[in-house]
């Protein structure tokens, strides 16, 4: 039945002639299916929009192009949401006197057209995974099977999309735990992931669980896998008159252990572009991006408005800093909607 399903679904995506609720029940067997939406707002191009539910406790939205090339490899994007947003706040619109201001720091939705149009050669699919309770770290608490469950939910997401046989898998701050919990639950990274993107979210990476000898080996099982790493000076920030992360957390240390893990096995080089470090080991394969922060300011969300996105979905491609900058200005500023293209959401 799952073959039957999966055909079912791509075969309407592809001639994405009318998608519309009533394939809900046909089409997703394992998962609720709350809204499906055909969408064109501001003279933008369509997208498909389709909000699901997945069990134990998790909110999805899947956003396809209009159509899909079948002679096209298609790529997936995991994108786990930080703590605190929602989807419609890290698919962003333009802000309004009334909105709040979380629409307006992430843009994945602009910075997905962004990618489209760089990435002409593959079907671009991005889900947007949110928690309960908007917050990775307290879902995975909460749920003592959270590693059978993230990858539960990946294969279905996976199925539901045709099966791609490149997956990205990214998040930003606590949508890091998602990523660390799917890497946890393997011995090893499955090959169907492409790139894995940590922006300002590998507060988890421990060397103790294995993470960098998992990382290592599945970079080196195809050149084109990419690890994408960003992050800042984040250990003299306070907010209230207190610092904001413990003197063994944070992002910087984070990356600071996982460029020494590589150390150890590979070549690292270095260069520094004004406040920004870079590191590349493995022919550019891994990057790691360190902002030094010498204003000694909040840049959490910032790496990922400034381009960040992009840019780690671009690094080690021939399109990395075409048309864009990372920490520049928005490169995808003509891409944001003037509103969510959906009327309402559960």
């Amino acid at each position: 039945m799952r073959s039957l399903e999966n055909n079912f679904f791509c075969k309407n995506i592809f001639s994405a002639k009318f998608i519309t609720v009533k394939f809900c029940a046909v089409l997703f067997l394992f998962s609720s299916c709350a809204v499906v939406e055909q969408t064109s707002r501001d003279n933008f191009p369509q997208e498909i929009n389709i909000v699901k539910f997945y069990e134990p406790d998790v909110r999805v939205l899947l956003n396809f192009p209009q159509k899909l090339d079948t002679t096209k490899p298609t790529l997936l994007i995991l994108y786990a949401l930080p703590n605190g947003n929602s989807i419609e706040m890290t698919f962003g619109k333009i802000l309004t006197p009334n909105d709040d201001w979380h629409f307006d720091i992430q843009h994945i939705a602009a910075q997905t057209r962004f990618i489209r149009k760089a990435l002409k050669e593959k079907n671009i699919i991005v889900a947007y995974l949110e928690a309960e309770e908007k917050s990775w770290p307290r879902w995975r608490q909460k749920h003592s099977d959270s590693l059978q469950n993230i990858i539960r939910i990946v294969d279905q997401i996976r199925l539901e999309t045709g099966n791609p046989t490149e997956v990205a898998l990214t998040g930003h701050s606590g949508g890091g735990s998602f990523i660390t919990g799917f890497i946890n639950a393997y011995e090893h990274i499955p090959a169907y992931i492409f790139r894995i993107a940590y922006l300002d979210a590998n507060y988890s990476y421990d060397d103790s669980l294995h993470h960098g000898r998992k990382i290592i080996e599945w970079l080196k099982k195809d050149t084109a896998h990419t690890l994408s790493v960003i992050a800042y000076d984040d250990r003299e920030i306070t907010y209230n008159g207190k610092k904001v992360v413990s003197p063994t957390g944070g992002t910087f240390r984070a990356t600071d252990r996982m460029i020494q893990r590589f150390k150890r096995e590979e070549k690292l080089s270095f260069h520094q572009d004004s406040t920004i470090q870079y590191y590349a080991a493995l022919n550019n394969q891994a990057q790691f991006i360190i902002h030094t922060n010498p204003d000694t300011l909040i840049l959490h969300t910032v790496l990922v408005e400034k381009n960040g996105f992009i840019h780690a979905l671009l690094v080690n491609t021939p399109y990395e800093n075409i048309e864009y900058t990372f920490f520049g200005t928005r490169a995808y500023s003509q891409y944001i909607q003037k509103e969510i293209p959906w009327q309402k959401l559960p």
